[in-house]
């Protein structure tokens, strides 16, 4: 076999993607489901190994537009279905596609890389740092209030939509209207809009069918949650759980409606929250955060294929004029020092030969690009070293963003 990795062709899909299966556990996806994922993969940015006539190692990446501290997007490849085979492990197989990945978005000017981990341990060798975080809740509505709703949410009008791809068009238009409101949040491709209301009995098991309620003020639609229920019992009663998909509210008013809805479903007792920003504003309104099992997790994980044009493409919080010195040794391109200078209009972002202000490595950098790792924390680790006096504090205050950056779904 040969370790060099190929661009897949349509005819071979079937046996690429069943490979990606049996790496990820063997178990099929419904054909309804896999079918859709073969119409969004991109072959021709899709990369397999193959010993003889089998694929033992997949990778792809998507053409995403991502938004970034500004409200600006720029160009991010979502790499995604990476595997090889228990068969062919520890012989380079994943070093030749992360490799052979990151030449060809190079070539085509795409500054960002970004990926969720199946395991966390496994990217940063190659340069892609923890940029955002998810949160998750399981809210014991038993106990659990909201104490405090905004003004308008009594007048706010919740309708039940009985089958929940009748409403893709509504539910669209807000997602695109939060698009510019968040860095991390990613642009839908063609097709995309599908996936989110594709609803498989066979993916089901006990729980309900997919519903979809939206929010409404002054007859346009403000926001909108999808969300199943689980049913369950026990000797003192109803047990259900309500875990919810996507939430989307426009205004805070329609947000504390749609969450009020879902903290009142008649026989359940809980609402799970899966996959949220870590600044989601549900945790001011409940009356005890403490009932609510809150943990985090790491969310996108980024990667500067261009150090110059990622840190050109997003604006800063502040006035900020630092030289960085950036290692990266998957990457050399990358290696050397980089004069950024820019504010909240934008930025600029050259090789320089001045002294560095900073120094860090390609991931820590991914890290702090979104504004949501700060720079003084990744200082504190010993991930970043001020060589002047004062550029720590300067360039964290530009880096940070006002919102925290959340990957809008998973790829």
């Amino acid at each position: 076999m040969t370790t060099e990795p190929r661009v897949l062709r349509a005819t071979e899909w079937d046996d690429w993607y069943a490979s990606l299966e049996l790496a990820f556990g063997g178990v099929p996806l419904p054909a309804e489901k896999r079918e859709l994922y073969r119409e969004i993969t991109d072959v021709e940015r899709s990369l397999g190994v193959w010993d003889g006539g089998e694929p033992v190692a997949t990778a792809g990446s998507l053409g995403f537009e991502v938004t970034v501290p500004g409200g600006g997007r720029a160009r991010m490849a979502g790499i995604t279905m990476v595997s090889v085979a228990s068969t062919h492990r520890r012989r380079g197989l994943l070093t030749a596609m992360m490799r052979r990945q990151l030449d060809d978005l190079r070539a085509w000017g795409e500054p960002l890389a970004a990926l969720y981990a199946s395991e966390p341990g496994i990217y940063g060798r190659f340069g892609y740092g923890a940029a955002t975080r998810l949160l998750r809740a399981e809210i014991d509505t038993d106990r659990v209030r909201l104490s405090t709703l905004p003004e308008g949410t009594d007048e706010v009008r919740l309708r039940r939509v009985p089958v929940p791809a009748d409403a893709l068009a509504e539910c669209e238009a807000v997602y695109a209207a939060h698009l510019p409101t968040r860095p991390g949040m990613i642009a839908r491709l063609p097709h995309w809009d599908r996936l989110f209301v594709l609803d498989p009995a066979a993916e089901r098991g006990d729980s309900s069918p997919l519903q979809c309620v939206l929010a409404e003020r002054d007859g346009a639609v403000t926001g909108y949650v999808r969300y199943r229920v689980r049913a369950a019992w026990d000797e003192a009663g109803p047990k259900g759980k309500v875990e919810v998909q996507d939430f989307y509210g426009m205004d805070p008013a329609s947000y504390a409606a749609l969450l009020r809805h879902l903290c009142g479903i008649d026989l359940t007792s809980t609402v799970v929250l899966d996959d949220r920003p870590v600044d989601d504003p549900w945790q001011h309104l409940v009356s005890d955060i403490r009932r609510c099992r809150v943990r985090s997790s790491d969310g996108l994980h980024i990667r500067p294929v261009e150090v110059g044009a990622a840190l050109a493409a997003r604006a800063y919080s502040a006035p900020v004029d630092v030289v960085l010195e950036v290692a990266d040794a998957f990457c050399p391109w990358n290696t050397g020092r980089w004069r950024l200078s820019g504010d909240s209009g934008g930025a600029v972002c050259e090789r320089t030969a001045d002294p560095a202000d900073l120094s860090l490595s390609v991931r820590e950098l991914g890290a702090a690009c979104l504004g949501g790792v700060r720079l003084v924390s990744l200082a504190d680790a010993g991930l970043v070293r001020e060589e002047r006096a004062g550029a720590l504090a300067a360039a964290d205050a530009a880096f940070v963003s006002a919102r925290a950056p959340w990957g809008s779904h998973m790829f």
